[in-house]
């Protein structure tokens, strides 16, 4: 009475089906005032760097990535990489700037960019 009902079957389709394109045009408004939160320099992806790309990812869910690598044709690859070995989908790609997403584990609505 007066308790609003989770539907678990739209919740658990929602997480499993890929994003569409207005889930993503919404991922993209939000993302818009985001600063970068991590940076993949001359080295490329380290343990280190993809450590702390799946740390941010679990708690902010939508992040962007800073890419500080001159040559576009490297900088798509090194982003596709970042993605498939974080399990994380490229929402968009600017300059050296990338909007990637990935649904946490357990959201914490303290950190996570999309509950606040």
């Amino acid at each position: 009475m007066g308790r609003s009902r989770i539907d678990i079957h739209k919740v658990v389709m929602e997480y499993c089906m890929p994003l569409t394109a207005d889930r993503k045009k919404a991922l993209r408004t939000l993302g818009h005032n985001l600063k970068p939160v991590v940076t993949v320099a001359g080295k490329g992806l380290t343990e280190g760097v993809l450590e702390e790309l799946n740390r941010a990812l679990e708690d902010h869910e939508l992040i962007k990535v800073k890419l500080m690598v001159a040559d576009r044709e490297l900088r798509h690859q090194v982003v596709g990489e970042l993605c498939e070995k974080s399990g994380a989908e490229l929402i968009q790609e600017i300059g050296k700037i990338a909007l990637i997403f990935r649904q946490a584990q357990k959201p914490n609505p303290k950190l996570s960019n999309l509950l606040r």
